[in-house]
This record gives C-alpha cells, sequence and structure tokens, in this order.
C-alpha cells in the first residue's frame, strides 16, 4: 500500500507538472501575441526603440520562448554549463542567405553570449527578417532536438503559430543603437503582465449590463436610486469610450493625411524626374540627328574628292605615257640633231618644259652622234625630212 501511494504520488508530481507546464506554454504564447499587438499599436504613433515599454517586454517575452527548456552545454567532466539561444540560433540559422550571424559574432563592444542574442534580436528587427530567421530555424530538426528538452515551445506545435505571429512585425520600422549599452546586462529578462491583465468593456458588454440593471431595477422599487447611478455610470463610461475611439481615428486620419502629402509630394517629384528625363532623350536624339547629317556631308565630300583625285591621276598616266612616247621617238631619231621649236609652240601649255627637256636631250645625242661620223647636216634638209616631222 505505501509503494502503491508513492507511485500515485510520483504520477500525481508528474501530471501536475505537465499541466503547469502546458500552462506556462499557452502564457507564453499569448502574452507574445498580446505583445506584438501592443507594439503594432505603438507603432501607429510614434518610432519604436530601446525605450518603449512595449519593446522592452516583447524582447523579454521573445527570450523567454527562445530559451524555454533549452539545454545545457556538457563539458568533458560531465558538468552542464548554461547556454544561451544564441548559440542556438548561430547553429540553425547560419545557412539562412544574407544572414547577420558573421556581422553580430564580429562586433567588438558586444562579447556575451546573451548580449548577441539580443543584438541578433534588435538587427533582424530593423531587417524585418525575425519571422523568416525563426521559420528556418524550426525547419533545421535536427539542430532544434539537439539544443531543446522535451516540452520545449519550439519543439511544439506553437512554434509554428509563434512563426506567424512575428510576421506582423514586418510593418513597424524599428530604430535601435547597438553600441552594446544594455545589452551586456547579466539579469534574465522580466516580463511585466500588467499591460495584458487590464479589462476593457466593449459597447456591447455595456448595454447588456444596462438592460440587467434595467431589469433589477423594475423588479422593485427599492433598487430605483442604484438603478439610475448605474446608468448614469454605464453613459458616462459609454462616452468616455466613444472620445476615445474619436481620439485614436483623428490620429489615423492625420497619420494618412501625412502619409498621403508624402506620397503626393514623391509622385510630383518623380513626374519632374520624369519630365526632365524626356527632355533629355530629345536632346540626345536631337544630336544624334544631326551628327549623322554631318557625317553623311562628310562622306558625300570625301567621295567627291575621291572621284577628283582619281580623275588627277588618270591624266597624270597619259602624259606619262605620252612623254615615254616622245622620248622613244627621240631616239629612234638620232640623225637629227635638233627639233624645231615650232612643234613645240603647237603643243599644249602644259607640255612646253617637257617638250623643252626632251629637244635638249635628242639635240645633245643627235650631236654626238654626228661628232663620231665627222658630218654636219643643215636645219634646212632636217627640217625637210620626212622622219622629225611629228606626227
Amino acid at each position: 500500500n505505501a509503494s502503491r501511494g508513492r507511485r500515485m504520488a510520483s504520477l500525481s508530481r508528474k501530471r501536475g507538472a505537465g499541466r503547469s507546464a502546458v500552462v506556462e506554454r499557452k502564457n507564453l504564447l499569448t502574452v507574445c501575441r498580446f505583445s506584438v499587438k501592443t507594439l503594432l499599436d505603438r507603432s501607429c504613433f510614434e518610432t519604436i526603440d530601446d525605450s518603449s515599454p512595449e519593446f522592452i517586454n516583447f524582447v523579454s517575452i521573445l527570450e523567454r520562448i527562445l530559451s524555454h527548456r533549452l539545454k545545457g552545454q556538457t563539458t568533458w567532466f560531465g558538468y552542464e554549463s548554461p547556454r544561451s539561444f544564441w548559440d542556438y540560433i548561430k547553429a540553425a540559422c547560419s545557412k539562412v542567405p544574407h544572414n547577420c550571424i558573421r556581422s553580430i559574432e564580429s562586433m567588438e563592444n558586444v562579447r556575451s553570449s546573451r548580449a548577441k542574442g539580443r543584438a541578433w534580436i534588435r538587427v533582424v528587427l530593423m531587417e524585418k527578417r525575425l519571422s523568416e530567421y525563426v521559420s528556418f530555424a524550426l525547419k533545421d530538426f535536427k539542430t532544434t532536438r539537439r539544443f531543446f528538452e522535451e516540452g520545449a515551445i519550439i519543439l511544439g506545435e506553437e512554434a509554428g503559430l509563434l512563426a506567424d505571429t512575428l510576421i506582423g512585425l514586418n510593418t513597424i520600422d524599428f530604430s535601435f543603437c547597438l553600441k552594446g549599452e544594455g545589452l551586456d546586462d547579466s539579469c534574465p529578462a522580466v516580463i511585466d503582465y500588467t499591460p495584458y491583465l487590464k479589462f476593457t468593456q466593449s459597447a456591447d458588454s455595456i448595454s447588456s449590463d444596462e438592460e440587467e440593471m434595467r431589469t433589477l431595477g423594475s423588479s422593485g422599487s427599492e433598487s430605483s436610486t442604484p438603478d439610475k447611478t448605474a446608468t448614469a455610470a454605464s453613459i458616462f463610461t459609454e462616452q468616455s469610450n466613444l472620445v476615445s475611439k474619436c481620439k485614436r481615428f483623428e490620429q489615423k486620419y492625420r497619420m494618412a493625411l501625412e502619409q498621403k502629402g508624402y506620397l503626393e509630394e514623391l509622385v510630383r517629384l518623380r513626374e519632374a524626374q520624369l519630365s526632365e528625363a524626356v527632355s533629355h532623350n530629345k536632346a540626345l536624339q536631337q544630336s544624334l540627328a544631326d551628327t549623322h547629317l554631318s557625317h553623311t556631308l562628310e562622306k558625300q565630300q570625301l567621295e567627291y574628292i575621291i572621284v577628283e583625285l582619281q580623275n588627277q591621276l588618270k591624266s597624270f598616266q597619259s602624259l606619262e605615257q605620252l612623254s615615254a612616247g616622245m622620248s622613244l621617238t627621240s631616239n629612234t631619231q638620232g640623225r637629227s640633231p635638233l627639233i624645231n621649236r615650232n612643234t613645240c609652240k603647237e603643243e599644249t601649255p602644259s607640255l612646253r618644259g617637257l617638250c623643252g627637256s626632251l629637244t635638249s636631250v635628242a639635240s645633245y645625242k643627235s650631236l654626238a652622234s654626228l661628232r663620231s661620223s665627222e658630218c654636219l647636216a643643215s636645219p634646212a634638209t632636217e627640217i625637210s625630212s620626212p622622219g622629225v616631222t611629228p606626227s
């Protein structure tokens, strides 16, 4: 009976521990979802930075989730040294495309593992990739099993819901300073549950409360005064809720107007840039057409010059042939000592110098031949001879 009682006690303790673990997981995930919603609401009115209490609470919740039932690192002596969730992220997200693991490891002002994990959270939030990193780490099931014990949030089915919840943070523009101040804090993050324990009464619940108070008031005349007091209080609460809603709508309207003005200014700037680009393109096309026309004119001029040079070359070749023919005739007529100069006068003006040179050469050769034979011919016979007469 004693052993049976012990077994029952141990089973009850295990069941109690299992129930408490389940409750802890559900509470952490619920609070994480609430913290994401509060961050989204706060981002509509101001920029989220390190001093924002909503962000501080969200980081504390995320650190608690990523460190839930995290295994320690076993040393050579069999002892387990505590680990940080950064060790798991570093191992599971090393193959994420364009990851920031190396840049965080090389940061000089961030030394401890906890500080590197906190710096990683801030960097991926600014990059709008926190959900992407968490989803990639969850897909590496082997590494996840190696780092976490049974019953961890990361190993449960709720981990997929966590990654889906973190997608909403991609719409927020975060601004953080990574100088290491406050990141190396060795104290664990503390979660503040008070913002999520507030109960906001909706309009439907207010109307149902009013109906209930009216029915209670009609049952007896003694409760007429409390009925009026409760009705006045409910009306005041409803008015305050309407006023707060109007203020929120007004702030959203102002923000939408500011965004509208920014977008209109951006459109005007783009239109001005487009018109400038179109005018520049037209100027380039006009300069291209002018360049093409000038090149065409230069080509025509060069073709005309080439034709003229070819004609001049042909005329020079004809002159060379004529001079060669005259030199041959002068060589064959070695007996005639002189050539009549009147024949040169009858030639064209451009051949006068050529005829003079040919006459001097022919007379020189004829004189040499006459000296050798020691006989002289009269000019009259030389002129009258048919061989000397130019054809």
